[in-house]
C-alpha cells in the first residue's frame, strides 16, 4: 500500500507487460505488438536493456504500425488534407517550398515556349518592328523571372504582357488562378496545424506515480495534475482506458479489450477549477475493472493503462 506522498508531479507511470527478448534499439513491428526499452539494474552497477511489448507509449502515443495494406498511398492522397495535416514539419517546409519553386519553373517553361512559337527570343533575331507577346522575356531565364514575378505580385515593370497573344493573357490567368488556390490549402494546412492543441497538452503534468490508497475507506486508484501555464482550464476532465487481453465466454480471444476507468474529483461539478494541483481517484470497487488486480494485492504489477487528459 502507498501513501499519498508518492503523488510526485510530473507523469503517470503504470505499466506492467511480461518482458520479451533483449536487444539495443527499439523496433516496431506489426499491429499492437510494439517494443520499448526500459534500463534494469544488473550487479556491479551496468545497465541493461529490457524490452516490453507495448501498444501505446507512457506518454499516450500509439505505437501501431499496420503494414501489408494494399494501395495505402493512393489512400492517403485522397485525403491530402489530414495527410498534409499529419506530415511532420521539415517535410511541411521543403514541400512548401518545393511547391513554390516548382510551380514558378514549370511556368516559366510554358512562358518560354509562348515565346518559342511567336519568334521572341533573342537567338530568333526578331525585327526591330516585332512586338512580342511578353515584353523583355527573350531568354529562359527571363521566362522564369516574369513567372515568379507575375506569382508573387512583385511587378518590377520590366515585363509585362501585351495584347499581340491572347494564348498569353489565357496562361497568365490560368497561372494566378492555379496558384492562389494552392497557397489557400498550403496557408490553410499551416494555420490548422499551428492551431492544434498538442503543445498546450505538454503543459498539463500528472504525477510521476499512481498509487493505490484508502479514500474515506475505501480503496483508490489516485494521481494528480497540474497545470504548468497561468492560463485557466476550464471544463478539464480525467478518463481513463485499460486495455488488457481477455477472453469471451465462446473461448475467443480479444487482443485489445478496452475498459473505461472512470475519475473523480472532490468537487461539487464535474468539471473541475483547475487551478491548483488536484488528486483524481478511480474508486477500486465491484464494478471496477481493476477490481481484479487489487484482489491480488498492489504489489502485483498492473495492466497496461493510460489516462487521457481532455
Amino acid at each position: 500500500m502507498f501513501t499519498s506522498s508518492d503523488l510526485s508531479l510530473p507523469r503517470v507511470e503504470m505499466t506492467a507487460t511480461p518482458p520479451s527478448s533483449r536487444s539495443s534499439s527499439p523496433q516496431k513491428v506489426c499491429h499492437s505488438q510494439t517494443q520499448t526499452e526500459v534500463m534494469k539494474p544488473l550487479l556491479g552497477g551496468a545497465a541493461a536493456l529490457r524490452r516490453r511489448r507495448r501498444v501505446l507509449s507512457k506518454d499516450g502515443r500509439s505505437n501501431v504500425r499496420i503494414d501489408h495494406v494494399s494501395g495505402r498511398g493512393a489512400l492517403y492522397l485522397r485525403d491530402l488534407w489530414t495527410t498534409f495535416l499529419d506530415m511532420q514539419w521539415r517535410y511541411k517546409l521543403f514541400l512548401f517550398s518545393a511547391t513554390f519553386a516548382g510551380t514558378w519553373f514549370l511556368f516559366g517553361l510554358v512562358w518560354y515556349l509562348v515565346a518559342l512559337v511567336h519568334g521572341d527570343l533573342l537567338e530568333m533575331d526578331p525585327p526591330s518592328n516585332h512586338t512580342p507577346c511578353v515584353m523583355q522575356v527573350q531568354t529562359l531565364t527571363g521566362a522564369f523571372l516574369f513567372s515568379l514575378e507575375s506569382q508573387t505580385t512583385i511587378g518590377y515593370g520590366f515585363r509585362c504582357i501585351t495584347e499581340e497573344c491572347p494564348i498569353a493573357i489565357l496562361l497568365l490567368i490560368l497561372q494566378l488562378v492555379i496558384t492562389m488556390v494552392m497557397e489557400i490549402f498550403i496557408t490553410g494546412t499551416f494555420l490548422a496545424k499551428v492551431a492544434r492543441p498538442k503543445k498546450r497538452g505538454e503543459t498539463v503534468k500528472f504525477s510521476q506515480h499512481a498509487v493505490v490508497t484508502s479514500h474515506e475507506g475505501r480503496p483508490c486508484l489516485m494521481v494528480r495534475v497540474a497545470n504548468m501555464r497561468k492560463s485557466l482550464l476550464l471544463g478539464c476532465q480525467v478518463t481513463g482506458k485499460l486495455l488488457q487481453t481477455s477472453q469471451t465466454q465462446e473461448g475467443e480471444t480479444v487482443r485489445l479489450d478496452q475498459r473505461n476507468v472512470p475519475f473523480q474529483v472532490d468537487t461539487s461539478s464535474d468539471s473541475p477549477f483547475l487551478i491548483l494541483p488536484l488528486t483524481f481517484y478511480h474508486i477500486i470497487d465491484d464494478s471496477s475493472p481493476l477490481r481484479a488486480w487489487a484482489a491480488k494485492g498492489t504489489r502485483t504489477p498492473p495492466p497496461p493503462f493510460l489516462d487521457p487528459w481532455q
